[in-house]
C-alpha cells in the first residue's frame, strides 16, 4: 500500500443534500465509507459577520490517493459557494481498514460481493 487511510470533513445545509452528495462520491469510488451527523450547530464568521445555523456533518472515509480527486469532485457537487472541506491523514488504522480503503485504489473495496 502505497498510503494509508484519509478523513475528509464537510458541512452542509440539510440532510438531503448531505445524502446526494454521499451517495454520489459512494457511486463513483473516491469514498468508501459517509458518516452523516445531524443536527450541529454551527456559529460561524464570514464575510466579517458572526453567523450561527444548523447544520449536517459529514466526516468521509477514503484512501489518501483518492483525496485530490474526492475533494475536487465535492467542492463541485456542494451548494455552498465556499464549502469548508478539510481533509487529514489517519495516523493509525488497523489492517482491515486499511485493506479494506485500498479497495478504492484498485477499484472495489474489500468485502464486497462479485
Amino acid at each position: 500500500m502505497t498510503a494509508g487511510a484519509a478523513l475528509v470533513w464537510c458541512p452542509f445545509p440539510d440532510v438531503a443534500e448531505a445524502r446526494s452528495v454521499s451517495t454520489s462520491l459512494l457511486d463513483e469510488g473516491l469514498v468508501a465509507c459517509a458518516n452523516i451527523i445531524p443536527g450541529m450547530i454551527s456559529l460561524y464568521r464570514w464575510n466579517g459577520e458572526n453567523g450561527e445555523g444548523q447544520e449536517v456533518g459529514v466526516l468521509f472515509k477514503t484512501h489518501q490517493s483518492r483525496v485530490a480527486e474526492m475533494t475536487a469532485r465535492l467542492a463541485q457537487l456542494h451548494s455552498y459557494q465556499t464549502p469548508a472541506i478539510m481533509q487529514w491523514d489517519a495516523c493509525a488504522f488497523p489492517a482491515a481498514t486499511a485493506d479494506w480503503l485500498e479497495g478504492l485504489e484498485t477499484g472495489g473495496l474489500a468485502g464486497e460481493q462479485d
